[in-house]
């Protein structure tokens, strides 16, 4: 079901392509999912249909950022078919020589994730409790991500009222990390904000959950719902403009409001 882009850098990256779910779950011993959080609960109804079909039990660990209510609904999916659940949640960017992402995780047992402690990835046990590990992504994309979008929304509203030279005037003075943060992370955002959209409604979800306002992360949802529907939402990582200023990419987004 992925792209051919997908397929191409699976390859490049030493990956073995499998036809089907069925394949899939007769050759592996444990899965990792790693996909968008809306199709995390589908996902889990496919491949427990498919260990159905095969009679055999594996591990299974959803590493989406989902909230730790999904999770427990992606976890009694996949116990209902007898197999493992594993919560995790992943922290960091793709392996590097001094950067490893974290991978964390909770369940009853964790140990098959645990084996890959090392292999170009940190493992981290948030003890035996699904919910845990799902949790701490929650926190910690709600920080990040959430204040990117904050970024965009004031940078924007600067920007509506004629105010940016003034606005990044002061930044510089001020707030001089913030402003070096913006200038280098907003430019590459587009093509990665509709994949955080749905991660953006599970983090208001799980605040609201907690008896804390959602409203921050709806509204961080809609400014990459906004930002994904212009045109630099259609880069890639190998395609994104390094030349694109932070002003440029703050009027593309306003010609999308």
């Amino acid at each position: 079901d992925r792209s051919i882009r997908t397929r191409r850098l699976a390859k490049k990256s030493g990956f073995k392509i499998i036809d089907n779910l069925e394949q899939l779950v007769g050759q592996a011993d444990l899965i990792l999912s790693i996909i968008v959080p809306s199709e995390a609960i589908t996902l889990a109804y496919r491949v427990s249909s498919a260990l159905k079909r095969s009679g055999k039990t594996i591990h299974y660990a959803d590493c989406n950022a989902v909230s730790p209510e999904t999770s427990r609904k992606v976890g009694s999916i996949i116990h209902g078919v007898g197999s493992n659940y594993i919560d995790g949640s992943i922290i960091g960017g793709v392996p590097k020589q001094k950067s490893m992402p974290r991978f964390y995780v909770s369940g009853p047992d964790v140990s098959p994730m645990e084996q890959l402690n090392g292999k170009g990835i940190i493992v981290k046990s948030l003890g035996p409790e699904i919910g845990k590990a799902s949790g701490i992504k929650m926190c910690y994309a709600g920080m990040t991500k959430g204040t990117s979008a904050l970024h965009i929304a004031v940078l924007a509203a600067a920007a509506r009222m004629d105010l940016t030279g003034a606005f990044l005037d002061e930044l510089g003075f001020s707030q001089e990390g913030i402003l070096t943060q913006m200038q280098s992370a907003i430019p590459s955002l587009p093509s990665k904000t509709l994949r955080w959209v749905g991660e953006m409604e599970e983090i208001a979800a799980t605040y609201e959950r907690l008896g804390l306002t959602a409203h921050f992360h709806q509204g961080s949802a809609r400014i990459y719902s906004l930002l994904g529907q212009t045109s630099l939402a259609d880069e890639r990582a190998e395609t994104i403009d390094r030349g694109r200023t932070l002003n440029q990419t703050i009027e593309t987004f306003l010609g999308q409001i």
